[in-house]
């Protein structure tokens, strides 16, 4: 059966496409062509003029609709912060599971493992973040959860299969025979809650180390006389750079100024979204600690720290439009090709084009939300 989508303004690779058609067969675009060209489909879809754009990736999820990963690492709560984060626009995530102990880390590659399997719309893969950190740059994460990474864990970091593997660790807790291990095993290593030198990120990135989780954030700062993992972060051209564009977690100035010191295509918009996000309680409690929303809109612990964030990928990309002052084309690509090639997923999703899997969201002119599809499935 195919499915066409007319009537619709398109972000392809060479840019915005007004009375496109989009041809899906199965669950994936079979063909992009003007309305005015010969096509032919057994259903047609209008989309009444608005924008569709490749539906957004987000590799740091920890939570939404009520759910915390931590506190239950199964199949149905990876299905329901799926479901809670679908109506902003993400189609594709990763479950982020954040410090805690090893028995826990292992039931959420099992459960991550198992959601692949049966289907579970959208996930691709897990986010292991921690507990392989330094108890200097934790934040939030509860610092008895925290440890050195040995050859002991390997087994467990590149356990999953048929999904991506993305492990957020602390490069000075560890070492870069293990980080080259990790990554010539498929798993992708980025450096978060880091307290490491220049000299000590730049080692791991030479052993393996391609991202960066939530730049500027829980890790050494650049400054004039040790650049720190900030530093290395913006030196390096290649690897890639998680950004939470909120306007409490960075300053909006500052990740301007980040963007013009590299590469623009090597950042990605990240939410790193507790369970408030589509839900209309306010309040968790994460490792027995309430968290809540605050006047200003952040999540704070009971000590005024930030503790993740309560935006979406839709806000998150009507938030870089004002402040990083980029355009559309710019911000839907942070929020879906970058992520996407960061992934390795690039030939596969990120874009719509022939070939490409038919994640897709439409938006109106305020970046609002008004359908999504999953391999060419609508909901």
């Amino acid at each position: 059966m195919t499915l066409a989508l007319v009537n619709g303004r398109v972000l392809r690779d060479s840019g915005w496409a007004e009375d496109q058609v989009v041809l899906i067969k199965g669950t994936h675009i079979q063909q992009v062509v003007s309305k005015t060209s010969p096509w032919s489909a057994d259903i047609t879809h209008d989309l009444r003029g608005q924008t569709l754009l490749p539906g957004f990736i987000d590799v740091q999820v920890n939570g939404g609709g009520g759910v915390l990963f931590n506190d239950d690492p199964s199949v149905a709560s990876i299905r329901e912060i799926g479901r809670a984060h679908r109506r902003f626009g993400t189609t594709g995530f990763l479950p982020t599971l954040i410090s805690d102990d090893l028995d826990v880390v292992s039931r959420a590659v099992k459960a991550t493992q198992d959601a692949i399997e049966s289907g579970v719309p959208g996930v691709l893969g897990i986010h292991i973040e921690g507990p392989f950190l330094n108890e200097a740059r934790k934040g939030v994460h509860d610092e008895t959860k925290l440890r050195w990474l040995n050859e002991d864990a390997l087994g467990l970091l590149t356990s999953l299969k048929g999904g991506k593997t993305l492990v957020t660790l602390a490069p000075e807790r560890t070492t870069p025979q293990i980080i080259r291990k990790l990554k010539d095993a498929g798993v992708i290593v980025s450096a978060g809650h880091t307290n490491g030198t220049y000299a000590e990120i730049r080692t791991a990135l030479d052993h393996g180390l391609t991202g960066f989780t939530h730049l500027f954030n829980a890790m050494s700062p650049l400054t004039g006389r040790e650049p720190g993992a900030v530093g290395a972060a913006l030196d390096d051209e290649d690897s890639w750079c998680g950004v939470i564009v909120d306007g409490h977690h960075v300053d909006p100035v500052v990740l301007r100024i980040a963007m013009r010191s590299k590469r623009r295509d090597r950042f990605m918009l990240v939410t790193d979204a507790m369970p408030t996000v589509g839900a209309p309680n306010k309040t968790f409690r994460l490792q027995g600690r309430p968290i809540s929303v605050a006047y200003d809109n952040t999540l704070v612990d009971e000590n005024g720290r930030l503790a993740g964030s309560d935006i979406d990928m839709a806000t998150a990309v009507r938030n870089s439009l004002e402040m990083l002052e980029v355009d559309l084309v710019q911000a839907s690509r942070m929020a879906s090709l970058y992520p996407a090639t960061f992934l390795g997923l690039e030939c596969e999703l990120g874009r719509i084009e022939p070939g490409y899997r038919a994640d897709l969201v439409l938006v109106d002119e305020g970046i609002n939300v008004l359908e999504t599809w999953i391999g060419g499935v609508s909901g």
